[in-house]
């Protein structure tokens, strides 16, 4: 397990580098001009702009640059580099990134983990229970409920939710749920969760169709093998038979799924925010590529990526956990 571990985050770590060179690279080697231009303001002079380039450092080769962002600047007062955890410092308000993110990132993790959590639980009952029932009137309607979220677009079913749960519920006296924003759990645990019912319904119900029918496929498989058979005949109860034999092993490609999805969520949940007036990592970002702030969008990417990469070593982790015939050596 520790050289598993071990080798696992050597390549992850390796995977961050070279998403870094090609984050830095995109970014970099674009027009710097736009943004010295567009901080100096529109009455801004050339003698003003190439001063705003050389202090941003913009000027200096492309490797000098890289070697900056990764070790940090000479001066002391400048940032430290991106191996001391300094990701630099916004153009527009001065505000460390690593601070930005501090501030946004708690609101995409509450919507991700809380989301994740409801979608996993709902998808996967009702993938059993078609499996275990195939062709049965609960098969064709959990069929239906999944193929109906699954092609409903994020917004649309936000905007249901907030239209139907907040606005028509509020003229009828019931005053339950907010309209959006967020609450930090630290301030006040009830109104945070108050605050992301909603989100999390708004996710969970599009994203479960696919765990519902990746659950039914794998029940349906694992249920037909020998193993399953000669359990039933030794007189095994059938629960004991579905969930721990048929479950257990049917649950890999779900993990898969769920891996990939919880850390692509990270960096990409900004329709929902949007809708709900979240804020978040979505929202900070699409501000930082319209502003062309470099810095807050190599910073925002990099986390994203890092999540994505632990979500994937935790992955390899349950395989054995839930399959014995899997090894991490």
């Amino acid at each position: 397990m520790a050289r598993f571990l071990v080798r696992r985050i050597l390549l992850g770590l390796f995977v961050l580098w070279v998403i870094s060179m090609i984050v830095f690279a995109i970014f970099y080697l674009g027009p710097h001009g736009a943004v010295a231009q567009r901080l100096a303001g529109r009455q801004g002079t050339p003698e003003q702009v190439a001063l705003i380039s050389h202090r941003l450092g913009l000027d200096d080769p492309i490797w000098v640059q890289y070697w900056h962002f990764l070790f940090g600047y000479p001066d002391p007062n400048a940032p430290n580099g991106l191996i001391h955890g300094d990701l630099g410092y916004s153009y527009y308000n001065e505000l460390p990134v690593t601070t930005i993110l501090k501030q946004d990132l708690p609101i995409t993790l509450s919507l991700a983990l809380g989301a994740s959590v409801i979608w996993l639980v709902l998808g996967v009952f009702n993938g059993v229970v078609s499996a275990v029932h195939p062709r049965s009137v609960a098969d064709r309607s959990l069929t239906t409920f999944a193929l109906f979220f699954y092609s409903m677009p994020t917004f649309v079913l936000g905007l249901l939710l907030l239209y139907f749960v907040y606005f028509k519920l509020t003229l009828a006296g019931i005053d339950f749920f907010p309209p959006g924003g967020y609450v930090p759990l630290s301030e006040n645990p009830s109104e945070w969760a108050k605050h992301m019912i909603l989100p999390w319904v708004t996710l969970a119900l599009v994203l479960a169709a696919t765990y519902t029918r990746l659950t039914r496929g794998s029940m349906l498989d694992v249920l037909g093998e020998d193993y399953i058979r000669t359990a039933r005949a030794k007189g095994l109860r059938e629960r004991r038979v579905v969930y721990r034999h048929g479950l257990r092993s049917a649950l890999t490609p779900v993990v898969t799924q769920f891996g990939i999805d919880l850390g692509a969520l990270v960096g990409g949940v900004v329709i929902t925010e949007q809708v709900f007036s979240l804020g978040g990592i979505g929202q900070a970002s699409i501000q930082a590529i319209n502003q062309q702030d470099l810095p807050v969008v190599i910073g925002i990417v990099l986390v994203a990526s890092a999540f994505v990469v632990i979500a994937n070593i935790i992955v390899d982790i349950m395989y054995a956990v839930l399959d014995p015939r899997v090894r991490l050596n």
